[in-house]
């Protein structure tokens, strides 16, 4: 079944690549929706998949690439929009 969740990272998480690996993640694993920078400094994601799915997606999330550092995760539910893929927004 599956799930949608919005997702804020805070943290060191913009100008270092963060969307992108983001991006690439989620499309190997086969997760659906999008990733912007905020305004304030964090990035938020809306992504789509099973529940193992999103758990590994989340995993790496807290990772974030090399030069990031993911200080807090806030995860919430959402309903489920049926992304067609996952992409960058601006």
């Amino acid at each position: 079944m599956k799930k949608h969740l919005n997702i804020r990272v805070h943290g060191k998480v913009q100008g270092v690549f963060f969307r992108a690996t983001t991006q690439d993640t989620a499309q190997k694993l086969g997760v659906t929706g999008f990733v912007r920078n905020e305004p304030d400094g964090t990035v938020y994601i809306e992504a789509e998949a099973g529940k193992k799915t999103l758990d590994n997606f989340l995993k790496n999330i807290k990772e974030g690439p090399r030069m990031a550092d993911v200080i807090d995760i806030k995860i919430s539910e959402g309903e489920v929009k049926d992304f067609e893929d996952f992409e960058i927004r601006y």
